[in-house]
């Protein structure tokens, strides 16, 4: 027979259980604190382009007004993720930025890519990075279609890299007509949602005060 006192052993167990597996779920992942002169890389598609809205709109020009460090945007409208891992060498080279914003994928979905080999793209994108003793955040993508979900490789990689990560925004820009110049574009306000999530990454990742 079980006491109260024994129930209320048992219940405190399982909050403590949970709250460790909410935990878990979180990746509680880390960057540098970055200097004042800092360089910021925001590597991508067109996403990171800011197709859609003006060049003073796109989310690397409002993150830099938002975090007061320079933002290079480095977005390239419709590249896929193989020829991000081709460019990225010559960019870091010349940039030699502090940090890496990774935004990419998007387009691999839309061609249909294997996946797995997407997940194995980005990794090596971050691990080029890393070597050169920059710092990485990745932002996911959600999938295109009605549920607007980013798939598991974004998270998976991001835990496996041990990197901050972002997987909403997105999704809830897309999910909003009000937030969007087309199919797959946010517009201006998109941008700044997505900007704005960005920066308290940043922040809460220890990046920024």
């Amino acid at each position: 027979m079980v006491t109260k006192i024994q129930k209320l052993l048992i219940s405190g167990l399982l909050i403590i259980m949970v709250g460790t597996v909410l935990m878990a779920c979180s990746s509680g992942a880390k960057s540098p604190r970055l200097a004042k002169d800092a360089v910021i890389l925001a590597f991508g598609d067109s996403l990171t382009f800011g197709t859609g809205a003006a060049p003073a709109e796109s989310y690397p020009a409002v993150l830099e007004r938002l975090a007061g460090r320079k933002v290079i945007n480095s977005g390239v409208p419709g590249e896929v993720t193989g020829e991000g891992l081709s460019r990225l060498p010559e960019v870091l080279e010349e940039e030699n930025p502090a940090l890496l914003i990774l935004c990419h994928g998007g387009n691999d979905m839309l061609r249909h890519l294997d996946k797995e080999q997407t997940a194995r793209n980005l990794q090596a994108m971050i691990l080029l990075a890393q070597e050169r003793g920059t710092a990485v955040v990745i932002i996911s993508v959600p999938t295109p279609g009605f549920s607007l979900s980013p798939p598991p490789f974004y998270r998976e990689t991001a835990e496996k890299m041990k990197i901050p990560f972002e997987e909403k925004t997105l999704a809830t820009v897309l999910s909003d007509r009000s937030l969007k110049s087309d199919y797959i574009h946010p517009n201006a306000a998109g941008y700044r949602k997505l900007a704005e999530s960005i920066a308290d990454l940043l922040e809460k990742s220890g990046a920024v005060p």
